[in-house]
């Protein structure tokens, strides 16, 4: 039996292997809101349940920060049919596992468990989403567990705030402002109330994308989502309020100071558009040309022919409502923040000039089409996909059209998003040095 146990926990951990082929899905609404995905697939004795909220950082406001990444935490507490401190040690003792993350647009919880405890991880997720208990125990406990993870992932770790940087400076009045583990200040000052306020605006079914993905028959798991599910009060409906930036059209020079850190960072924020953007798409495969690998431009000309950076890397940054595109070096020895500028913009005007070769294209598109089928490759990847597809994108279907979009990229849309995007006016230049002792 033990053997078995393990067994089911370390596919749970490494996840299942699936073929790189069509997403067969089904999707219904309950009554109440609820919006449910099912992906059968009965290859392998798993099946992942997943829930995903669509609440993050960007639905809080200023004074109230890190109220979604708290709920990360605090909604493992227990229920009134889940003693406190038995969560996890519930999924385990089934030989499951079970975790959960926040971004600044959704909040995501899920379980994986061999497919003869489905039943248990759709009632679990039930009871999160029917009457988490929400008490200043829970609260106080939780205040306490999220601090330790600021002061261990971002306070003193180098450049732990550099994220935190870009958001202040990129985004300065809208709500991404902030990053998704929030005020400090902001969690002791708000009381039990606030809380339990934000759970019954959030956490419920119309807010919620359920995703049963696996060793599953669907007529049961139906059976099951109707009889866990069906009688959750839909709640309110949620008005979302979401402050536009006024565009950038002079360049802006910021410093911020990291304790912890001995070499500089630099840093060239551009705005970008909403992650379900074509343009998004583009700018994400232009990120892969210049810096994804050893063989990419900035790599090899700045780290490998001229050694003037330890580190560089160009990353597109999406988001529900906007993005960011961060350059990003680390400077080799005495190289100054103005070398690594001209190198980058240098590189930055010829992909603004001319197209990429054919041999690049070509890569470029290798690349995405690996990326994409390693997304899907496990059973736990194919839930995630198709509830943020769901939830984010509008369109679950995309978890097997996005790569027809990607595959229609040209040359010329990559020149072209270049010159848009990736002017020295619309940016911000964030000067990530150590603090002076």
């Amino acid at each position: 039996m033990k053997k078995r146990v393990f067994s089911y926990v370390a596919l749970s951990f490494l996840g299942v292997l699936v073929s790189a082929q069509h997403i067969e899905f089904e999707e219904y609404d309950l009554p109440n809101g609820l919006h449910v995905i099912l992906h059968q697939d009965n290859s392998a004795p798993v099946v992942t349940t997943s829930v995903m909220y669509h609440v993050g950082a960007k639905d809080e406001v200023e004074g109230r920060t890190g109220f979604a990444h708290f709920f990360e935490h605090l909604l493992f507490e227990g229920t009134p049919n889940i003693e406190r401190g038995q969560w996890m040690k519930m999924v385990a003792a089934h030989g499951g596992s079970n975790n959960a993350n926040t971004t600044n647009d959704r909040t995501y919880y899920y379980e994986t468990f061999p497919s003869n405890e489905e039943q248990l991880g759709l009632w679990m997720e039930a009871e999160r989403m029917r009457h988490a208990i929400i008490n200043q125990i829970g609260v106080d406990t939780q205040r306490e567990v999220v601090k330790e993870e600021k002061r261990m992932r971002m306070d003193n770790q180098p450049y732990g705030n550099l994220f935190t940087a870009i958001l202040e400076n990129v985004f300065p009045t809208n709500q991404y402002h902030w990053p998704t583990i929030g005020s400090m200040e902001d969690l002791n000052a708000a009381t039990l109330q606030e809380f339990r306020d934000f759970y019954k605006k959030y956490y419920i079914p119309n807010n919620a994308t359920l995703v049963v993905a696996g060793d599953i028959q669907k007529d049961q798991t139906k059976k099951w989502i109707e009889t866990y599910y069906s009688s959750i009060p839909k709640g309110p409906e949620i008005t979302r309020n979401f402050t536009e930036e006024k565009p950038i059209t002079e360049e802006k020079v910021v410093d911020y100071t990291d304790p912890n850190i001995q070499i500089p960072a630099y840093i060239y924020a551009y705005r970008m558009p909403a992650n379900n953007t074509r343009d998004a798409k583009i700018l994400d495969m232009l990120s892969t040309y210049l810096s994804d690998g050893n063989s990419s431009v900035l790599y090899k000309r700045l780290v490998d022919q001229e050694k003037k950076a330890l580190q560089v890397g160009a990353n597109p940054i999406g988001f529900e409502k906007a993005g960011v595109f961060a350059f990003m070096a680390l400077p080799m020895g005495s190289t100054t923040e103005a070398d690594l500028r001209k190198a980058i913009d240098e590189e930055i005007k010829k992909v603004q000039t001319n197209l990429i070769s054919d041999k690049d294209y070509q890569k470029l598109q290798n690349k995405v089409e690996n990326n994409f089928v390693n997304s899907n490759s496990t059973i736990q990847g194919i839930a995630s996909s198709l509830a943020t597809y769901h939830v984010l994108e509008g369109d679950t279907n995309l978890i097997n059209e996005e790569i027809e979009i990607y595959r229609g990229i040209t040359k010329e849309d990559i020149r072209n998003a270049a010159k848009k995007y990736l002017n020295s006016n619309q940016r911000v230049i964030i000067n990530y040095v150590p603090e002076s002792k």
